[in-house]
């Protein structure tokens, strides 16, 4: 006859009850590193002007660190040595990679004010980590104040997938600049950008996803560079409209508090 006690209980009763764990705690440490990965050689192809593959290992940065604080928190194995480690790995893959490209890609002919600019993102982008783990545990959790640098990335990211040659308009190249020096403003602003930690992922009517991510895959599949710039922009707009961001009109309810560990870098930052 089959034993039908769950496996936890027969692992404790056996005295194995820690055995499915021993390594565990390196996966969110993984994939991290693989966001780090992404990032450094993302810098190195965008010196060399593979622009397109460049801004496609920024979003590939981007999915992995979405991920590993899931991971860690699926796994039991949030930890403040994982938070640290994540913020600097986003410094290179969201804040470095992303300005060394939007410089090589179309920045470059400003000479000074190009580097500057870069180099204004990637300080915003380094304060607004430093603030982001402060406020871990006192902040609301629907909101994110200020643009998370994964998303000020992966807006420079599709842009330039959208476009990947130089671009020879003038006109373009100022709207870049004014792109990165916006987005550099923006993360370190007080706009109140969503979560969407309050979605319940785990509902027992799992159909109710299904449709809604199999029409976005469907679209990302057929028109990638379209969907995606939609998507980033109307992420960072979310923040500027106020209708959008009830928290800037007082509407929000009062802060919920984040667990501390690595659970609180989760892909927002």
């Amino acid at each position: 006859m089959n034993d039908r006690t769950p496996l936890r209980d027969r692992l404790r009763r056996n005295g194995l009850r820690h055995a499915p764990r021993r390594g565990v705690h390196l996966i969110p440490g993984l994939f991290t590193t693989g966001n780090i990965f992404c990032g450094f050689v993302s810098i190195v192809l965008a010196t060399t002007g593979a622009f397109e593959t460049s801004a496609l290992l920024i979003l590939v940065a981007a999915l992995l660190d979405a991920l590993d604080g899931r991971v860690a928190r699926l796994t039991g194995t949030t930890s403040a040595f994982g938070r640290e480690f994540d913020s600097l790995a986003d410094v290179i893959s969201f804040g470095a990679a992303p300005a060394v490209l939007a410089w090589s890609w179309a920045l470059s002919d400003f000479d000074r004010l190009g580097w500057a600019a870069s180099f204004l993102f990637v300080v915003c982008g380094a304060l607004r980590l430093a603030r982001f783990n402060i406020q871990t545990g006192t902040a609301d959790r629907r909101y994110f104040v200020g643009l998370p640098i994964p998303a000020a990335a992966s807006t420079v990211a599709v842009c330039v997938f959208n476009h990947p040659q130089t671009p020879e308009d003038q006109i373009v190249k100022i709207l870049s600049l004014v792109l990165v020096v916006t987005l550099a403003l923006l993360m370190v602003s007080k706009g109140r950008y969503r979560t969407f930690k309050e979605l319940d992922l785990g509902t027992r009517r799992p159909y109710v996803w299904i449709l809604p991510v199999a029409i976005a895959l469907a679209l990302i599949a057929t028109h990638p560079q379209i969907v995606l710039l939609v998507a980033a922009f109307a992420y960072v707009l979310s923040g500027v409209i106020p209708r959008w961001a009830p928290a800037q009109r007082g509407e929000a309810a009062a802060p919920e508090a984040q667990p501390a560990g690595r659970a609180g870098t989760d892909h927002g930052h």
